[in-house]
C-alpha cells in the first residue's frame, strides 16, 4: 500500500490514513498496521496517538525519542487541535453545541465505551456544516482523546456516524435511498454501498513545535466526497 504523505520533516511525518488500516498493530498482531508500513521504511517510528481502524485521515507519527516526548505530551496536554468530519444520521436538534459527557470501557469488556459518571471527562465541539434529509455533515473539535469519543458521543444524542457497527446500525449508506429514480446499471446484480464503513475523517491538526506553528489537513478520501456530491445533488 502507498503511503498517503501529507507532511513530513526530520522530526515528524503526517499520513492520511486509510479507512480499515490499524494505525498500530493489535494484540493478536493479526495483520499489518500503518506503523508496520513505517517501521519497515524509516527503521525507527514511535506512536504519538491513534485513530480508530474505521477512521480514515490525518495521524502523526515521531520519527525519535525526543520528538516523541515533546508530541506526546502536546497531545496529553490538549495543546493539539483536533478536527474530524463526520457523516451522521439523521437532523441534529442544535446546528452547533458542545457535548460534555465522561466515557469509560463497557464494563462487559467488549471493546466499546460507555457514557458514565465515573468515567474520564470528554469534550467534544460540534458543528453542523450541511443538513439533508436522512444525514447531516459535520465538523467535530475534540479536546480530550478517549476511545471512541466522537462515536460515543454523537449516539448519546441520538445522531450515531453513518455505518457504525458499534454504536450506530451499522448499515451502508445505498444511493437508492438518496436517489428518488435509481436504478441500477445493466452491469451490475447488486448494489454497490456508496459508504460501507465508518463516515468520520481525521481532517485537521494544528500545533506548535521547535517554535514553529504546524497546521496540518488531510482531505476527506474519494468515497465521502463522492456520497457528498450525490447527497447536494438530491437535497
Amino acid at each position: 500500500m502507498k503511503l498517503d504523505i501529507v507532511f513530513e520533516n526530520d522530526f515528524f511525518i503526517a499520513i492520511n490514513k486509510p479507512s480499515g488500516l490499524l494505525s498500530v498493530p493489535d494484540r493478536k498482531q493479526s495483520e499489518p498496521s500503518l506503523k508496520d508500513m513505517l517501521l519497515q521504511r524509516y527503521g525507527h517510528i514511535y506512536t504519538v496517538h491513534r485513530l480508530d481502524k474505521g477512521t480514515s485521515g490525518l495521524i502523526v507519527f515521531a520519527k525519535d525519542e525526543e520528538t516523541h516526548k515533546t508530541l506526546s505530551q502536546l497531545f496529553e496536554h490538549r495543546e493539539v487541535e483536533k478536527y474530524y468530519l463526520g457523516l451522521v444520521n439523521g437532523s441534529l436538534v442544535n446546528p452547533s453545541g458542545t457535548i460534555d459527557a465522561p466515557i469509560m470501557q463497557h464494563p462487559a469488556d467488549n471493546g466499546t465505551m460507555v457514557i458514565h459518571a465515573k468515567g474520564k471527562d470528554s469534550i467534544t465541539d460540534y458543528e453542523v456544516l450541511e443538513s439533508f434529509k436522512q444525514f447531516s455533515w459535520v465538523q467535530f473539535r475534540i479536546h480530550t482523546g478517549r476511545t471512541h469519543q466522537i462515536r460515543v458521543h454523537m449516539k448519546h444524542i441520538g445522531n450515531s456516524i453513518a455505518c457504525d457497527e458499534f454504536y450506530g446500525d451499522g448499515k451502508p449508506v445505498m444511493l437508492s435511498s438518496i436517489k428518488k429514480r435509481f436504478k441500477l446499471s445493466k452491469h451490475d446484480d447488486d448494489e454497490r454501498p456508496m459508504l460501507g464503513r465508518l463516515g468520520l475523517h481525521s481532517w485537521k491538526l494544528k500545533f506548535d513545535f521547535n517554535g514553529e506553528t504546524f497546521s496540518l489537513e488531510a482531505e476527506p478520501p474519494k468515497d465521502m466526497r463522492a456520497l457528498l456530491q450525490q447527497l447536494r445533488k438530491n437535497a
